[in-house]
């Protein structure tokens, strides 16, 4: 086990100070991919095997598991930083210091702090998109999508269907499908990651998608791909033809297309 870096008790250094709340944050926090399971778990209860089940509902599970995780994430994310901040700062404490003494020296060193919440902001932003991504592949597996991940060299699609290897033979045949939790100008890069690809979809749970990145969209034969109750609930949304729920998706593209490819011996 890596040794935690000991402090200077007398005088430790903002740069100190930091790095082994980061470290010691990192080392204590469950991995994203972790908590990812137990929610999934959760929410599939003893519908885990049913693949008919978890197609129907598909859109639900979409957002409850990503609610349900970024809560768990937060609660975890309060504790390990309460025990994280007390083995960081009580030695300076201890260190034959007043209280006010030692209140002064934590206090001198809000920027490390502050350096410290900000890593925090930005790691949770990074895990929340990754957790859509996994979230979906994990789904995607249960219910026997055949896909390659991230296996293009003029961009990174999450999802090649049904493989990269057909892509090479006859990419208009297949399917490219993206993940990305919140959109703002990034779909265009969509444009670059599918460039062959028979259809290309953008799955997302973002509700502010503008009605001209819509229009723009479906210029570019990009099909977003929602939660029903997003689509029901937004009327941009409901009234754009490039706009689908999970399920729509799978009963008028992708099943579709597992027939073909089944016919074709591509599957088995």
């Amino acid at each position: 086990m890596r040794k935690t870096k000991k402090l200077d008790l007398q005088d430790p250094s903002s740069q100190d100070v930091k790095s082994l709340l980061v470290s010691a944050f990192q080392r204590r926090i469950p991995s994203g991919q972790r908590i990812i399971q137990r929610a999934t778990e959760q929410a599939l209860g003893d519908n885990s095997g049913d693949p008919n089940w978890i197609k129907a509902n598909f859109s639900d599970l979409i957002e409850r598991i990503q609610i349900s995780a970024y809560d768990e994430y937060l609660k975890a994310e309060d504790a390990v930083g309460q025990e994280i901040m007390a083995e960081v700062f009580l030695p300076i404490i201890s260190a034959d210091r007043k209280a006010d003494d030692a209140l002064r020296l934590v206090f001198s060193h809000f920027k490390a702090l502050d350096k410290f919440y900000l890593s925090l902001t930005q790691s949770r932003r990074a895990r929340a998109g990754s957790a859509f991504e996994y979230v979906l592949r994990d789904l995607f597996g249960r219910l026997q999508y055949p896909f390659t991940r991230q296996a293009l060299k003029d961009g990174t699609p999450d999802f090649v269907m049904p493989s990269i290897e057909h892509y090479s033979r006859h990419a208009a045949d297949c399917i490219i499908f993206t993940a990305k939790r919140t959109l703002r100008e990034r779909w265009r890069q969509i444009v670059t990651e599918g460039k062959r690809g028979l259809g290309f979809f953008l799955a997302t749970i973002d509700g502010t998608v503008s009605e001209r990145d819509l229009e723009e969209m479906n210029a570019s034969r990009i099909h977003l791909v929602i939660p029903e109750r997003l689509k029901k609930e937004t009327q941009r949304y409901e009234n754009a033809p490039n706009v689908i729920s999970f399920e729509y998706f799978f009963r008028f593209h992708l099943d579709p297309a597992m027939a073909r490819w089944r016919d074709g011996g591509l599957l088995t």
